[in-house]
C-alpha cells in the first residue's frame, strides 16, 4: 500500500494528514514534502493527523521527529491527532508522547495550539 498526503494551511498552522503506511518506502518523499510545505507557508505549528494511516514503522517515527525538530527550531510547536491504536502503541514503546503532545482530533489539536483554520 502506498501512502497518501494532504495538507491545509490555517492562519499559522498546518495540517498534514496522513493516509496509507509510513515506512522506509515511503518516508523519504514524507520528508521532502512535509519540508517543502513548512517552508513554503511559513508555518509556524504544525497539526499531524494519523486517522487514516494504517501502518507506521521506525522509518516514520524519523520522519515525524525530523520535523518535529524544524518546527521548533523556529519556535513553533507539532501536535498529533487521530491516532490509531497500533500507531498510537508505537508512539508509545517509542516514547514520542514525552516530546510530541497527542490530541482527540484536529479541533482539539487546534485549540491546544491556539489556531484557526
Amino acid at each position: 500500500m502506498s501512502l497518501q498526503i494532504e495538507f491545509e494551511q490555517g492562519r499559522r498552522a498546518l495540517i498534514v494528514r496522513l493516509r496509507g503506511e509510513l515506512d522506509h518506502h515511503t518516508a523519504e518523499s514524507v520528508k521532502a514534502r512535509m519540508e517543502e510545505a513548512i517552508a513554503k507557508e511559513q508555518t509556524q505549528h504544525v497539526i499531524l493527523s494519523l486517522k487514516d494511516l494504517s501502518f507506521m514503522d521506525s522509518s516514520g517515527l524519523g520522519v515525524i521527529l525530523g520535523r518535529y525538530k524544524q518546527i521548533t527550531s523556529k519556535g513553533g510547536k507539532m501536535v498529533v491527532c487521530d491516532v490509531s491504536p497500533a500507531v498510537y502503541r508505537l508512539f508509545e514503546l517509542s516514547g514520542m508522547f514525552k516530546i510530541v503532545a497527542i490530541h482527540e482530533n484536529e479541533r482539539n489539536a487546534m485549540s491546544s495550539l491556539e489556531v484557526a483554520l
